[in-house]
C-alpha cells in the first residue's frame, strides 16, 4: 500500500511539480508577512500577472513547436505607444486598439515567414526583431513618454467582478481557451508532434511551416493584447515598456515545464509557471527585498526550474 501511493505520489510530482512548488512559495510567504494572504494582495498578484502571463501563452505556443520568440516584449512596447498615440492623434480608442492589435500580428507573421522561409534559427531572428522593433518604438515615441488623453480609457482596468479584474478575466480565458486549443484541435495536436521531430512531422504530411507562421502571428497578437492591457492601465506609454519581458516570460513558461526543445507543454502548467513567478516578485516586495536581491532569487528559481525538467524528464524516460 505504502508503496503504490509513493508510486501514485512521484508520478504526479512529474507531472505537475509545478503546482506542489507554488503551493510551498505560497506557504512561506504566508508566514512571512501578514499582508500576503489578504484578499486585496491575492487579487493584486493575479492581476499583475496577467502581463506576462498573457505573452506566456503565446510564448508556451512557440516553445511547443521547438521554436523560441525574444520580441514579445517589443512588440508588446509597439501596441503601447501605438493604442495611446494613434488616439492622440484623433483616431479614437478602439479604431487605436484594433490598429495596435493588428500591428502586434503583422510583426508576429512577419517573425515567423522570416523563420519559415529563410531556415534561420528563431532565436536570431527575433533577436533582430527585439532589437529592430524596439528602435521604432523609440522613433515613434521621440524617446518620451506618451500620456493618454482620454481618461476614460483608463477606467476599463478598474472593471471587477467579485476579486477578479477585468485583466485577469481577459487573461485566464486566455489559458482556458488556448488550452482547449492545444488539446482539441488538428493544429494544437501537430504543434507537439512538429516540436517533438519536425523532420517526422514533414514526413508524415503536416505543413511545418505553416504552423511556424501561424504560431509566430498568434505569439504577436498575444503580445499586442499584453500591452493594449499595460496601456490602459497606465495611461502612459514608456519606450521602454516590456524591457526584458521576454526574460521573465522564458522564465514562467520554463518553470510550468515547458521543454525548451519542443514537443511538450501545457497552458494550464505556464499558468502555474506564471503564478509562481508573480507570487515570488511580489512576497519579496512585501518582506521589502532589495531589487538586486529578487533577481537573484529569480535566477535562482531558474536553474531549479531547469534542474527539475531536466530530472523529472529523465525519470520518465527510464519508465517508458
Amino acid at each position: 500500500m505504502k508503496q503504490t501511493l509513493v508510486k501514485i505520489t512521484t508520478e504526479w510530482l512529474m507531472r505537475n511539480h509545478i503546482w506542489a512548488f507554488l503551493f510551498l512559495v505560497v506557504i512561506f510567504f504566508t508566514f512571512a508577512s501578514p499582508y500576503f494572504l489578504s484578499i486585496n494582495n491575492l487579487s493584486n498578484v493575479l492581476t499583475q500577472s496577467a502581463f506576462i502571463g498573457i505573452l506566456a501563452i503565446g510564448m508556451t505556443l512557440v516553445m511547443i513547436n521547438g521554436e523560441i520568440d525574444l520580441s514579445v516584449g517589443a512588440i508588446l512596447a509597439v501596441s503601447v505607444a501605438l493604442s495611446i498615440g494613434l488616439q492622440n492623434s484623433g483616431l479614437g480608442i478602439w479604431t487605436s486598439v484594433m490598429l495596435a492589435l493588428f500591428s502586434g500580428a503583422m510583426l508576429g507573421f512577419l517573425n515567423g515567414s522570416l523563420i519559415a522561409l529563410s531556415g534561420i534559427n528563431s532565436f536570431i531572428i527575433t533577436l533582430g526583431g527585439l532589437i529592430g522593433i524596439r528602435g521604432l518604438v523609440f522613433v515613434y515615441t521621440g524617446g518620451d513618454a506618451l500620456i493618454v488623453k482620454d481618461f476614460s480609457y483608463t477606467e476599463y482596468p478598474e472593471i471587477y467582478l467579485g476579486p477578479f479584474s477585468i485583466t485577469a478575466i481577459i487573461f485566464l480565458s486566455l489559458i482556458a481557451f488556448f488550452q482547449w486549443f492545444l488539446t482539441s484541435t488538428k493544429h494544437g495536436r501537430e504543434a507537439y508532434a512538429i516540436g517533438d521531430n519536425a523532420e517526422a512531422a514533414y514526413d508524415a504530411g503536416i505543413l511545418v511551416k505553416r504552423h511556424v507562421v501561424i504560431n509566430f502571428t498568434i505569439c504577436g497578437f498575444l503580445a499586442a493584447i499584453s500591452g493594449i492591457l499595460l496601456s490602459m492601465r497606465l495611461g502612459t506609454a514608456e519606450p521602454q515598456a516590456g524591457r526584458i519581458w521576454e526574460l521573465w516570460t522564458i522564465i514562467a513558461v520554463v518553470l510550468g515545464g515547458t521543454r525548451l526543445t519542443g514537443g511538450y507543454g501545457s497552458m494550464l502548467k505556464t499558468l502555474g509557471g506564471v503564478l509562481t513567478l508573480a507570487v515570488v516578485q511580489n512576497g519579496l516586495r512585501l518582506m521589502n527585498t532589495p531589487n538586486y536581491v529578487e533577481l537573484i532569487v529569480m535566477g535562482a528559481v531558474l536553474i531549479l526550474a531547469l534542474g527539475l525538467d531536466r530530472l523529472f524528464t529523465s525519470k520518465t524516460r527510464e519508465n517508458v
